[in-house]
């Protein structure tokens, strides 16, 4: 797909600025509105106070409680990495601070579905729990709740997304997106929330004078990494609050202060925890762990982060490796499907959807989340893609672009088609349905419609927003550890990239499908590599390209290296490049 490159508009550079700060950070925080020095300090002082989450309080008062009584605490978690880190975080913590009985249960997806629903609570019922606590799911489990109370279970519900009509009959809620809340991040994932629950827990436990010496206060802050991981591979944006909470996991993880699950996942992806980056927490870490629950059983992503030495851990990231080399198989086979049908809609149509559903009822629903973003990022629209569930449903998974809320656009089209969606929730970018069977045409018409009403031609068009060219002087390993280390980037705080013209001096291809470039800059020469990328023809001499300034290591030596992520041959010449239109990530 052909791109336009868009150079982000920076008026003045702001004074609130460090005056040592290197001349391209200015250029890029600025780029991102960042102000003043302030908005980059990522200590643990500057998260917004645990008292602020409204609920918290009240958590921490009911879980203070059960654990006096010495009553169990069941912990239903959610089959992707958030809701696995939240379970390991919940356990841990709660384990540490004293709390005598405390297990955890995981819905199969497969079975079960999505969230505390009643059969997850007869589930349940068999271990006989006093409290049920979720993490990172609930907030729409209204007949969960309903069921959970009426066995004489008291419910706790901690999540992130956004809520439905009616609120589920919980003891507590604590959810930063739920009506009425004040909170000023928003943005929290389901560990987030996870964490600031344990904080208030710590904090009222404190003044009870729960512990002591024989019960020591633990540090919560030595489960930040499960925090960061959580966090960005639930690809939530990362304002100021969740900046902090992903740096500070960083750097225990930088640190080897991490658990022992997390370095060995890291090593199962080829990562080097002493130099780990948000990137690769959300490209190595997370789909390896997401892996259990798009293809088996949570239970082992949630087991090697819950491990305590560093065999039993390796012996689970190699379980959960060979998960996502399967995964990547079927989601490899899947794609070649879903490609097919988008040219066979194009040859008949001329014209694809502005919001795109797709079905094949061979399709593995545990990939068809993953499918549905590779298919957008080609198409550059909303996609659902569906699969086959229970006798006679189908489940989808969605993935959205700038512009168009697909959470609020499936709740138009419940209330437009009141009998057409079964079931729905999510968030902006992303969210997940289950209809009829025999409805999916009927669907696919009213969400192509729905989606037509807030995206026209230009939203379509597939933007890539750039901080700009680089010098020659600048395409260094200096500076290309200088912006690496200037993160977290990720969601909403874009890591940066750049645009430019250069000559292609040699190319070839390595691994599945990747180009391995040697470029010209001016007199210098640079190394590139771009994923998935077919040979440019070797007509072709001249290309444009927009690519981030990584750091490569390669036999224990650390270079600068280009990581391209568009290409566009240009035989005839180059092209301009549109500047300052607009500072929009």
């Amino acid at each position: 797909m052909s791109r336009r490159i868009i150079r982000r508009n920076i008026a003045a550079l702001p004074d609130g600025l460090p005056d040592d700060l290197p001349a391209i950070l200015r250029r890029v925080y600025s780029a991102r509105a960042v102000a003043s020095g302030a908005e980059l300090d990522y200590s643990l002082e500057r998260l917004i106070p645990p008292q602020r989450l409204g609920g918290a309080g009240a958590a921490a008062a009911l879980l203070a409680q059960v654990m006096a009584a010495r009553q169990r605490i069941l912990v239903v978690g959610d089959f992707d990495a958030d809701g696995a880190t939240s379970c390991a975080l919940v356990l841990r913590a709660l384990r540490a601070m004293g709390a005598a009985d405390v297990r955890y249960l995981v819905p199969n997806r497969f079975e079960y579905g999505y969230g505390l629903t009643p059969e997850i609570v007869a589930d349940a019922c068999r271990l006989q729990p006093a409290l049920i606590m979720t993490v990172d799911n609930g907030i729409s489990s209204v007949a969960g709740v309903a069921a959970a109370r009426q066995a004489g279970i008291r419910v706790l519900i901690t999540d992130h997304h956004l809520p439905g009509a009616d609120l589920p009959a919980a003891d507590v809620i604590v959810n930063p997106n739920q009506p009425g809340e004040a909170f000023p991040s928003k943005a929290l994932a389901g560990v987030g929330v996870a964490f600031y629950v344990m904080l208030a827990l710590r904090a009222h436990l404190r003044e009870r004078g729960w512990f002591t010496p024989q019960r020591p206060q633990p540090n919560l802050a030595q489960w930040l990494d499960l925090v960061a991981l959580g966090t960005v591979a639930d690809v939530v944006p990362l304002d100021r609050n969740n900046r902090v909470l992903v740096q500070q996991g960083l750097a225990r993880i930088r640190a080897g202060l991490c658990v022992p699950g997390m370095r060995a996942l890291l090593e199962a992806g080829g990562r080097n925890s002493a130099r780990a980056v948000a990137a690769d927490l959300g490209f190595a870490v997370g789909p390896r762990l997401n892996a259990a629950g798009r293809l088996d059983d949570m239970s082992l992503g949630i087991e090697c982060l819950l491990a305590d030495d560093m065999p039993r851990a390796r012996e689970m990231a190699a379980r959960l490796d060979a998960l996502n080399c399967d995964r990547k198989e079927i989601e490899s086979d899947m794609q070649a499907q879903a490609l097919a049908a988008l040219a066979d809609l194009e040859l008949r149509d001329r014209q694809l959807p502005t919001g795109l559903c797709l079905f094949d009822p061979d399709w593995h629903q545990g990939v068809i989340g993953i499918l549905a973003a590779r298919i957008k990022e080609r198409v550059h629209r909303p996609v659902i893609a569906f699969a086959r569930s229970a006798a006679g449903e189908i489940k989808g998974s969605a993935r959205s672009i700038p512009g168009l809320h697909i959470r609020d656009a499936l709740d138009a089209v419940a209330a437009r088609h009141p009998a057409l969606i079964r079931r729905f929730g999510g968030h902006a970018m992303a969210a997940g349905l289950t209809l009829a069977e025999r409805d999916f045409t009927a669907f696919a018409a009213a969400f192509d419609a729905e989606v037509s009403r807030h995206l026209g031609a230009d939203d379509l068009d597939c933007v890539l927003y750039s901080d700009g060219t680089l010098t020659e002087e600048e395409f260094s390993l200096t500076t290309a550890q200088t912006l690496r280390d200037a993160g977290p980037w990720g969601q909403g705080f874009p890591e940066p990239l750049f645009d430019g013209e250069f000559t292609i001096l040699e190319q070839r291809v390595v691994g599945e499908r990747h180009l391995k470039l040697v470029l010209r800059a001016g007199a210098g020469r640079l190394e590139a590599i771009a994923f998935n990328t077919d040979p440019v023809p070797a007509s072709c001499r001249q290309a444009r390209l927009a690519y981030r300034l990584d750091v490569n290591e390669f036999r224990g030596r650390l270079g600068p290296q280009l990581r391209v992520e568009y290409l566009e041959p240009l035989p005839g010449g180059g092209r301009e490049v549109l500047s300052g239109v607009s500072s929009r990530a």
